[in-house]
């Protein structure tokens, strides 16, 4: 039996491009993401994700439109990620370099998709045109997809 990670992975998207983040060291180091992290005790779950926004960002937030609803499991690993991802269409502040994380802007044709996670280059597009979606991707390490599903849903 899995147990379950609550994570959070925060978007922040404008006309024509998306903020992203090299991810300099932990789990994912070398790929660019979204920001976001664990859900503290006593924490929601959105309280997470503007939390984790601004200490790897420097970027605060006055709204979160919760976007999907992802779980990771990794071969051999005893945890479930429980990611609940949302997406930022506004924000306050200059994007600004953290221990975990350098910022960087991507023109939407121009995503680096070779350099993120496997399962980005299949639900970033939902994501891109607003709509929701849940998926369950199961991963051999951290590069290879056996098995996955994704689909688009009304509501979270």
């Amino acid at each position: 039996m899995l147990s379950s990670k609550l994570l959070t992975l925060v978007l922040v998207v404008q006309p024509g491009r998306v903020l992203l983040g090299m991810k300099k060291r932990g789990f994912g180091a070398g790929k660019w993401n979204g920001f976001g992290g664990k859900v503290q005790p006593g924490e929601t779950i959105e309280d997470a994700a503007r939390r984790e926004l601004e200490e790897e960002s420097g970027l605060t937030v006055d709204a979160l439109d919760k976007i999907g609803n992802i779980k990771f499991e990794f071969v051999g690993e005893t945890q479930l990620l429980d990611v609940h991802v949302f997406r930022a269409d506004t924000y306050n502040g200059e994007p600004t370099e953290s221990d975990e994380m350098r910022p960087q802007w991507f023109e939407r044709d121009k995503i680096p998709f070779s350099q993120m996670w496997a399962d980005d280059i299949l639900w970033f597009p939902l994501m891109l045109q607003k709509k929701k979606f849940v998926g369950y991707f199961k991963f051999q390490g951290h590069d290879v997809i056996l098995s996955h599903t994704l689909e688009e849903v009304e509501e979270l």
